[in-house]
């Protein structure tokens, strides 16, 4: 099966944003990805850049009219659809929010994101409350699949908790770069580190991993990010089977085979000797 990933520049207009986002989603699927996934946020430019009490217009409440777009082109096109959206929950409280849509344009639910950054250019803390809905999987026409979003990217605990959950397949909406004045080692050392930490989670649950992350410099007054692109997808063993560019807006595929899952699983039981009975200090902030 196969499946994919978009990644591109956003522009200031939501509108643009999402007739190109339906626009790849629609590209993808006719090149045989039965399920998409998008970057982070794909609806605007990355607005945790700055504080600006504005930027709180740009949220939506779930169902809005951008999940019935998703929706009618998931069900249009036969495919599972995963995106990530700003979220207006209500009484001032916001999410950084996955939805996934199955193939018949069902809204099966969301994810919010459970760890929020507050770094230099990711503030995110000052839009985003933490999430509340645990880690879900959802069994959709083409199989069972986990979301997490970007900083969740970094604890191991959420990729095996979905794994235990019956994901077979866990995607990450993101959105990482790099400052100004940060140099093209820097660069290289993050990214080496994103997506190296992400096929151990890959190997450690005997998941299929596919991260999306944004392409394109963005600004905000002296604020600057570069995205680095390089959306991927891994296998159980930790293999990248495909891997976008640095700048371009693309579709980046890749196959996957659920049979794979199985048959690691079989042959590193990692699941069957866990030993739950020794990790009661992983509860507790320090030792």
């Amino acid at each position: 099966m196969k499946i994919a990933l978009t990644q591109f520049a956003a522009s200031k207009n939501p509108s643009e944003n999402l007739e190109k986002q339906l626009g790849m989603i629609s590209r993808a699927a006719d090149g045989g990805a039965k399920i998409v996934c998008t970057q982070e946020l794909f609806m605007s430019e990355y607005f945790c850049i700055s504080l600006d009490e504005r930027k709180f217009d740009l949220a939506e409440k779930i169902p809005s009219p951008t999940t019935d777009a998703l929706c009618d082109i998931a069900r249009s096109k036969g495919i599972v659809v995963v995106a990530s959206l700003f979220e207006n929950r209500g009484n001032g409280v916001y999410h950084n929010t996955a939805v996934v849509v199955d193939s018949d344009g069902t809204l099966l639910g969301k994810y919010r994101k459970n760890h929020i950054p507050h770094d230099p250019c990711f503030e995110e803390k000052y839009y985003f409350a933490e999430g509340d809905l645990g880690y879900p999987v959802w069994k959709t026409k083409y199989g069972k699949i986990g979301v997490l979003v970007c900083w969740d990217q970094w604890y191991p605990e959420c990729a095996r908790l979905e794994a235990l959950g019956g994901a077979e397949l866990i995607f990450y909406p993101t959105a990482i770069g790099v400052l100004p004045g940060e140099t093209e080692e820097d660069k290289r050392k993050f990214y080496g580190a994103w997506q190296t930490v992400q096929r151990g989670h890959a190997v450690a649950n005997g998941v299929y991993v596919a991260a999306a992350n944004r392409v394109g410099v963005e600004r905000d007054g002296d604020r600057e990010l570069k995205f680095f692109g390089g959306s991927f997808v891994a296998n159980p063993y930790g293999e990248v089977l495909s891997c976008g560019s640095e700048h371009v807006d693309e579709i980046v595929y890749a196959d996957v085979d659920f049979s794979e899952t199985e048959k690691f699983r079989k042959m590193w039981p990692f699941f069957r000797d866990r030993r739950i009975d020794t990790y009661g200090d992983i509860l507790k902030r320090f030792r």
